[in-house]
């Protein structure tokens, strides 16, 4: 084994090559949309110290300003008076999750039928405490900016997402377990990531494909730098292996069994 493939993860991750780690999952998934990093702030000033960061002149929803680096290419930043509603703040620790905003009021008649439901998906939302951060900033990977991103978002297709969850779990496996909230699924993946440190699947919301302009077959995984090399990393073996991106249709009549043997004999 080289010395990378010996050395546990958390000593190997201090210092991030994102040049290195972006071209080897680029070659391994062809994702199309531009990875990019989130990042909170405990001050103003913090975040507008980033090099070349923009600041909204609009009052813009989260998936947007995340669109505008994934999609774009830029590096933005905000504070909670840029974004649109409570909700949007409340997920990134920027508005707090206090009666009103746990009431649901705003959502009932419009996400769901009574207050109860409307309330009752309040609480089910991953969020940032409210209280230690004034602002946020997105900006791609490849730029450094972030360096080091609080978590990094990936989209991508169904197809190679599993791969990428596979990647994961190919060394210290454990069994993923994700939820979704329906709207607001923007709890699900960089909500959840940045108060729990977990590797966070979600399905876009309506939102976030009618302002952030995720597409219809796009996934999205929240995960910190480090689990993104874990990721790389078991790709890599399984890729060693005959499973890779793009995964061939085998044929749904086709003897499997020559098929199964290249990765398993």
């Amino acid at each position: 084994m080289s010395e990378t493939e010996e050395q546990p993860v958390h000593l190997r991750t201090g210092q991030m090559d994102w040049d290195d780690l972006l071209a080897r999952l680029q070659a391994l998934l062809r994702i199309r949309t531009t990875p990019i990093g989130m990042k909170l702030f405990a001050t103003v000033d913090e975040m507008e110290s980033v090099p070349r960061i923009r600041r909204p002149d609009d009052i813009h929803t989260t998936d947007q300003i995340v669109g505008m680096a994934s999609r774009l290419n830029w590096t933005v930043g905000i504070t909670r008076a840029d974004l649109v509603g409570d909700q949007c703040g409340a997920v990134i620790g920027l508005h707090p999750q206090d009666e009103d905003w746990l009431s649901g009021e705003r959502m009932q008649g419009v996400w769901f039928e009574t207050l109860d439901d409307s309330s009752a998906h309040q609480e089910a939302m991953d969020c940032v405490p409210f209280g230690t951060y004034a602002a946020m900033a997105v900006s791609p990977l490849s730029s450094k900016r972030l360096d080091p991103p609080d978590i990094c978002l990936v989209y991508a297709t169904p197809a190679q997402m599993i791969l990428l969850i596979n990647g994961l779990q190919w060394r210290g496996y454990k069994k993923l377990d994700w939820g979704c909230v329906g709207e607001s699924a923007c709890a699900d993946s960089w909500g959840r990531a940045l108060s729990t440190g977990e590797p966070s699947l979600s399905i876009p919301c309506f939102a976030e494909r009618r302002y952030g302009g995720v597409m219809e077959d796009e996934l999205l995984m929240a995960l910190r730098p480090e689990d993104l090399l874990v990721a790389v990393e078991g790709m890599e073996f399984l890729a060693r292996n005959g499973l890779r991106y793009p995964i061939p249709n085998y044929g749904i009549q086709t003897d499997a069994r020559a098929g199964l043997g290249v990765s398993y004999d």
